[in-house]
């Protein structure tokens, strides 16, 4: 596959919510948390805080979340995104699956941890697995 561990992270660009447009290489020496998620998803919503604090504790520390919605309502994501204080500018609505289908996502919660040369690190790490791996990589 594509986004094994190890390969380089396929590039894409997206418009964020401030409109501004970005590619996933313009995050270089960064590590990047790729979040695929949705308002209705359970186990995603369950996760926002604890991505919350780690982007809290490491966003000033050369870290950032590319936050990827494949919700089929642009208001119900939008929502989901100020009731959960997703407080990053990166949330992308993938609408058509454009970036889950190159990524080969199938379920989520799917997550991709990015080293900071665009290396897929890890993948579907959440809780204390997740806080300890970008902690370790910073």
């Amino acid at each position: 596959a594509l986004t094994k561990v190890g390969n380089q992270a396929p590039d894409f660009t997206f418009t964020n919510l401030k409109g501004e447009s970005k590619t996933l290489t313009s995050f270089k020496g960064k590590v990047v948390l790729i979040d695929f998620w949705a308002s209705w998803c359970t186990p995603c919503r369950a996760e926002s805080p604890n991505v919350v604090a780690i982007y809290k504790k490491h966003s000033k520390n050369n870290f950032d979340i590319v936050s990827i919605s494949l919700d089929r309502e642009e208001q119900a994501w939008k929502d989901a995104i100020q009731k959960d204080g997703l407080i990053w500018d990166n949330h992308f609505w993938d609408k058509e699956a454009k970036i889950a289908n190159i990524y080969g996502v199938k379920t989520i919660p799917h997550t991709l941890l990015i080293g900071k040369d665009g290396t897929i690190l890890y993948k579907d790490l959440r809780g204390e697995e997740l806080a300890a791996a970008i902690k370790s990589l910073l």
